[in-house]
């Protein structure tokens, strides 16, 4: 992977370095002299035990752009190093803070935001405390975990400052690269199937301004869900920048009064127009073992769709998913397709079973009896009932089918015949189904 970085960057004004280690200051200075940098061998273990890169015919007109903050970028970046982004020749880091992560660069994307802005809008406090004090400056406040809301995590300073990044961060990323065809964004729990994405990309035209997302809406604004991954065409990125450009001040306004960073996103670039392409079910916001399989969403039945990127992931799923991945395609031939029923055969089929304890498969259909055998027997008697949960004393029961995870005191059960059914009768796409105009 090459890490790549504007030619304009002036060097900042403080140097924090994250270890001793000379090697990360030999690679910190290369950064700031200006010389683009190659850092797989710096982040793995020995090259010997990576596996070799499949071929990946388009990816050197693909510039990946992995968007992260001070608050989670060293628990979940560097796992992306060894997986996700290990076979990507152009890519860039961009965080809201100068820092090197595993031997690599992160890039300040707020550098260019309005002085005035920073000085006084609350958003900034932590991204004020950071510039004076380095990581230093952080507090339990800040890396403390907050429950989600239908409208974010408005108490946590990390997730009110990143809103301020998505619409910097074009115009970044053409610093970075302005002659790229594709421009991938993506953030630390979002996964990417390389092969996919680029049969899909293969299938557009990036002269034409694409804006390729898992819908979602705010008011008004149809919009890209961030974390689900979304990627722009060389046209949508240029049209975009040059919209924000007519009247900066404006979109730091809009961007003031909104609560998600993606929506503002959205906004510009519908106004330039670039509307979205409705993605689901190839990106989406949900991990494999979260994901129904067998859903069906705006008109499309999942099944025979490409999953192109997956949201949510830990560090232990992009493992999971990185092999998978791997060995899925090196056992096909050349522009083989990995499609939603295969990773429900391979990834989610062989880890139900009838009953698991300290399990929670998501069913969501709450009933109203009292045992975990009563449970079991109301969905056996539901003839479209899959599965089903007990914990204490409530029953939940579902049309669909998810994996699940670990939770302790709940338990959930599968009706397995039924699913093998479901899935025999889905059977084999003849043909993938790709999302296109």
């Amino acid at each position: 992977m090459t890490l790549l970085h504007p030619q304009s960057r002036p060097p900042s004004r403080r140097i924090y370095i994250l270890s001793p280690l000379l090697g990360f200051l030999f690679v910190y200075l290369f950064f700031y002299i200006e010389t683009p940098l190659h850092v797989s061998s710096t982040i793995a273990t020995t090259s010997s035990q990576e596996p070799p890169c499949p071929p990946l015919p388009g990816i050197e007109d693909v510039l990946v752009v992995l968007k992260t903050g001070v608050t989670e970028a060293l628990d979940k970046v560097p796992v992306h190093f060894q997986t996700t982004l290990r076979c990507i020749p152009n890519a860039v880091l961009f965080s809201d803070y100068d820092e090197v992560i595993a031997g690599v660069p992160a890039q300040d994307v707020l550098r260019s935001v309005n002085e005035s802005i920073k000085r006084t809008n609350p958003d900034f406090n932590l991204y004020n405390r950071l510039r004076a004090s380095g990581r230093n400056g952080l507090s339990q406040n800040d890396v403390s975990r907050v429950p989600n809301s239908p409208f974010g995590m408005p108490d946590n300073p990390g997730w009110k400052l990143d809103k301020w990044k998505f619409l910097p961060m074009i115009d970044e990323a053409l610093q970075v690269r302005d002659d790229a065809k594709w421009y991938v964004f993506m953030e630390a729990d979002t996964y990417y199937i390389w092969p996919n994405l680029l049969q899909w990309l293969a299938q557009l035209d990036p002269d034409r301004p694409y804006y390729l997302g898992n819908q979602m809406q705010i008011a008004d604004v149809i919009f890209g869900h961030g974390g689900s991954g979304f990627v722009l065409s060389r046209e949508a990125m240029h049209r975009a920048s040059k919209l924000r450009a007519r009247d900066l001040d404006a979109w730091d306004r809009f961007t003031s009064e909104q609560w998600a960073g993606d929506c503002v996103l959205g906004k510009l670039l519908h106004d330039a127009g670039a509307p979205l392409l409705w993605s689901w079910p190839m990106l989406q916001s949900n991990t494999p073992a979260e994901f129904d399989h067998f859903a069906d969403g705006y008109s499309r039945k999942a099944w025979c769709y490409p999953p192109v990127a997956y949201h949510h992931v830990t560090g232990d799923d992009i493992r999971e998913l990185d092999k998978f991945d791997q060995g899925f395609f090196q056992k096909k031939e050349e522009n083989s397709v990995m499609l939603h029923g295969d990773v429900f055969r391979h990834l989610v089929q062989p880890h139900l079973i009838p009953l698991q304890d300290d399990w929670d498969n998501f069913s969501e259909e709450e009933q109203v009896v009292g045992s975990l055998t009563e449970c079991k027997a109301l969905c056996i008697g539901k003839p479209d009932c899959l599965q089903y949960s007990f914990s204490t004393d409530k029953c939940r029961t579902s049309k669909g089918v998810k994996r699940g995870i670990g939770r302790t005191g709940v338990t959930s059960g599968w009706i397995t015949g039924r699913i093998d059914a479901v899935a025999q009768e889905l059977g084999s796409c003849e043909t993938p189904r790709w999302i296109t105009l």
